[in-house]
This record gives structure tokens, C-alpha cells and sequence, in this order.
């Protein structure tokens, strides 16, 4: 079935790499460092034999800053490695550059390559890692059976799994079951996320709870945050994070019908190659609204009509900026049948958040907030509408879910502490050639 799997990928590899090019007129990062993605690496960044390599891959924005605790941790945790952080996207990239510019000398980048055997064979003859220690779901037969030939151990950390996925999974189990037996180690986020991977076919497990948690929001996007707050004025501020394709049209529908008193709705797009789709929907509709990007936050006055309904953030890394702004938020991919984002972040600002019905991804996180009256689900984007215009109007019940929603936030950290203690087996302290 592998060998299927790795003809299948040679066949479609001249149309993987047009469909790059292609994204690539949206988002010009995808155009970047192509040749890394076949396998091949400039000299400069060849591994020096003295120093090892622990080896974290982070897909895209949402895992690599899910991987911000871990990397700290293994950077003070051994002094003598350099961190390679590979991502399959620009926009992880480009947050992890963000996230660790203070530690650019002992963390290389670069994109993981496609996985096919003889990339993948190149990538670890190139760079050597003593661990491959993946973040989430990514789960690639042929990375981990070339892992396994060169006796590089393979874990899964921060490892989550729904329903759909496994049935996913299932339905490729000749190819998938092999694949999830040959990782080392799993840490997983939750017991129904283990109850799923050994289902898959996992063999060594052990649960540590989700590291999104020890991720400490930067005091700059608090300053600033509260910075833009001030600018707004006195209205009310609800922030429809990370929307997918799809959810925008539904959520200014309610927004326009609802006529939410002098609300401001934020909207943050999840993926920046829809920033000007977003804008182009609101000029439609004929809705008053500015740019993130037209502001320099760093002027004393901003040009922030009154009038404005809408503020449309068209930057990436500023969400926790954005929270700190807003009074309540709604977080997306869970009006469409996408799963949800996770939202520890907004719980990190003391923020209450709505959610729609499609929270897959993320189960047990919603579920427990929602108990802990922190969250709230609403069926619709009226329905989301509706609760926003309550909660926004009722500042006592938002402040306590907003004082509810930090006490869940710092009762469930720990999981970096756990998950190191995990892994630290399968960590070499001599490099392998």
C-alpha cells in the first residue's frame, strides 16, 4: 500500500507543484523556497557534526505556535542542540520567525518536503536529527518509515484526533495502521483523543494535556491591544476570530439584520490570502469599515471613524492584540463543517467566547469550557448575533465568564512540563551521523 501511496505522489507531484505556484499568486510565500520542498538545501545550512539537531515539525501558524512552549523548553533543556522547525505553509514560517527572532542563532527553519521517499531521504541526510518530534496530526508514512530506517525515534506531541479523522484514517488503514505503529512515542491532548489513536494503531501513549495552554501572551499585543481599545471609544467590541470561507457572509447577514447597538465588529480572516476577499465583501455590502493594514499603531491618534461598523484585521500575529481589544468573540471554523479553532487564546485575555456547532477538532476543550460557563454555543450566525447582543449589553455576566474563562486557562497548564518528560528518552545527547 506504501508503494501505491509513493507512486500516487510522483504522479501528482508536477501538479502539487503548479497548484503552489498558483496559490502563490495570493500569497507570495508559497513561491519561496521551493526547492526545499523537493528535498534539496543550500550548503550554508548544513549540520555541523559537534552539534546535534532536535528536529520539531509545526504544519502551519495554529501548530507552530502550539510549538512555541516546547521549543523553549528543549532549547534550556539542552544547551548543546540547535532546533530545526519545519513547516509545510508560509504563514508557519513566518510565525515562527516571529515567535523565536530572539533565538535565531540556534533555531533553523526550513519547509519539510514533500513526502516522498527520496526528498525525505535527502532531508535527513542533510540535516541528521538525533528525534523527529511532530506537533498535532501530522502523521506522513513515508517521513516515519524513513525516520525508522535511519533509526531516528519518532514522536507525536500535542497529538489530537476526531472522529472524522480516524474514520479517515480507517477507511486507508493498509496504509495508515503501519505508519501510526512506527511512532515511538505519542503525547496526547486529551483521553478521547488517546481512545482515538489507539484505535489508529498507536502503541506507546501517554497523555499530557494541550501545550496551547503554556503559551504566554505576549505583554506587547496586551499594550497594544488596549491601545487600539482606546480608539474605538466607548462602544462595545465583538471580535469574530480566525472566519473561514464561508462563515464571513453569514456572520455580516446577522451582523446588518441584527443591527447590534453600537457594536464594532471585528473580523479577523484565518488564512491572509483572504484578506482582500473579506474587504471586497464588506465594499458589497456597502459597510462603513477600516484596514488593520491602513494603521500605524505607533502615532498618537488614529484614523478610526466613528462610523466605522467593521474593523477588518488584515495582519497575522496581532490576534492576541485583537483579543485584548474586544469585549467578547465569536471563534470560527465552527459555522461551516471545518471543526473550529481552539480557543485558548482568546481564554488567555480573559475574553468569553461563542462558538458555533462544528467544534470536532476540538471536543473535549469546548465541551469543558462550556461547563465552565467560560463558552457559550450558539446553532447559527443569528444565533451567534444574538448572544453577542446579550453578553455585550450585560457587563457583570461578561466580566465573570471573562474572569471564568482565565481560571480555565491556567488550570489546565502543565502539559510542556509532561510532554518533556515524555520525550526526554528518546532524546540523543550525542549526534548521529
Amino acid at each position: 500500500m506504501r508503494l501505491l501511496y509513493s507512486l500516487a505522489w510522483s504522479l501528482a507531484l508536477p501538479f502539487v507543484i503548479l497548484r503552489l505556484w498558483l496559490r502563490g499568486k495570493q500569497e507570495p510565500g508559497y513561491r519561496q523556497h521551493i526547492a526545499e520542498r523537493l528535498g534539496w538545501y543550500p550548503l550554508s545550512r548544513a549540520q555541523t557534526k559537534a552539534q546535534a539537531t532536535i528536529w520539531v515539525h509545526a504544519v502551519s501558524a495554529g501548530e507552530t505556535r502550539a510549538a512555541e512552549p516546547i521549543v523553549r523548553a528543549l532549547l534550556k533543556a539542552y544547551p548543546e542542540h540547535r532546533i530545526l522547525l519545519t513547516h509545510m505553509t508560509p504563514t508557519g514560517r513566518s510565525t515562527g520567525q516571529s515567535l523565536f527572532a530572539n533565538v535565531a542563532d540556534r533555531v533553523t527553519q526550513a519547509f519539510l518536503p514533500y513526502d516522498i521517499n527520496w526528498m525525505i531521504r535527502r532531508f535527513l541526510r542533510h540535516f541528521s536529527p538525533t528525534i523527529c518530534i511532530l506537533i498535532e496530526t501530522e502523521v506522513w508514512p513515508n517521513l516515519i518509515a524513513q525516520c525508522n530506517a535511519a533509526n531516528i525515534p519518532v514522536t507525536l506531541v500535542n497529538a489530537r484526533l476526531s472522529e472524522r479523522s480516524l474514520r479517515k484514517a480507517q477507511r486507508l488503514s493498509a496504509l495508515m495502521l503501519p505508519a501510526a505503529q512506527a511512532i515511538d512515542y505519542v503525547a496526547a491532548q486529551s483521553g478521547p483523543d488517546a481512545e482515538r489513536l489507539l484505535a489508529l494503531g498507536v502503541r506507546n501513549l501517554c497523555i499530557t494535556g494541550n501545550m496551547k495552554f503554556d503559551v504566554s501572551p505576549p505583554p506587547l499585543m496586551a499594550e497594544r491591544g488596549a491601545k487600539l481599545r482606546a480608539y474605538f471609544g466607548e462602544r462595545p467590541v465583538f471580535i469574530c476570530a480566525s472566519t473561514r470561507e464561508g462563515e464571513e457572509p453569514l456572520i455580516l447577514e446577522a451582523f446588518t439584520q441584527l443591527k447590534l447597538p453600537r457594536a464594532l465588529l471585528i473580523i479577523t480572516p484565518r488564512h491572509p490570502q483572504r484578506f482582500d476577499q473579506v474587504a471586497a465583501m464588506l465594499d458589497q455590502l456597502q459597510l462603513r469599515f477600516v484596514r488593520r493594514s491602513t494603521l500605524d499603531l505607533d502615532q498618537d491618534e488614529l484614523p478610526i471613524p466613528a462610523d466605522t461598523q467593521v474593523f477588518l484585521g488584515d495582519s497575522m500575529g496581532e490576534m492576541y492584540m485583537y483579543y485584548a481589544a474586544s469585549d467578547l468573540a465569536f471563534v470560527g471554523g465552527s459555522l461551516v463543517s471545518l471543526g473550529g479553532h481552539n480557543l485558548i487564546e482568546a481564554f488567555a485575555m480573559r475574553r468569553p467566547v461563542l462558538t458555533g456547532p462544528h467544534t470536532f477538532n476540538f471536543s473535549e476543550i469546548t465541551e469543558q469550557a462550556i461547563a465552565a460557563h467560560c463558552a457559550q454555543r450558539a446553532s447559527d450566525a443569528h444565533d451567534v448575533m444574538q448572544r453577542a447582543q446579550i453578553l455585550l449589553d450585560d457587563v457583570a455576566t461578561r466580566n465573570q465568564m471573562g474572569a471564568q474563562a482565565h481560571a480555565f486557562f491556567l488550570q489546565h497548564q502543565g502539559a510542556t512540563d509532561r510532554t518533556m518528560q515524555a520525550i526526554a528518552p528518546f532524546i540523543s545527547s550525542q549526534h548521529q551521523d
